[in-house]
């Protein structure tokens, strides 16, 4: 009869252990899908940024043109 507790305790710790296991890959599954989410934002972040610094240099070319035109107008 012992022995046949020490096989249920076995299993029982099996069981424990395995449900463990399954709990730290779902928070490892989560931490990496959220790595990749902030990798991915960051990439959007930079192609902001990119875009913005840009657009920016697009608008002082032309006002600098309007600038122009506007100091050749006859006052």
């Amino acid at each position: 009869m012992a022995t046949s507790d020490g096989i249920a305790d076995l299993f029982s710790a099996v069981e424990r252990i395995e449900l463990a296991l399954e709990r730290l890959e779902s928070v490892v599954a989560r931490r990496e899908a959220d790595a990749r989410e902030e990798q991915g934002a960051q990439a959007e972040l930079h192609e902001l940024k990119s875009r913005h610094r840009k657009l920016r240099e697009r608008v002082t070319e032309e006002l600098q043109q309007l600038d122009l035109l506007l100091s050749s107008l006859p006052q």
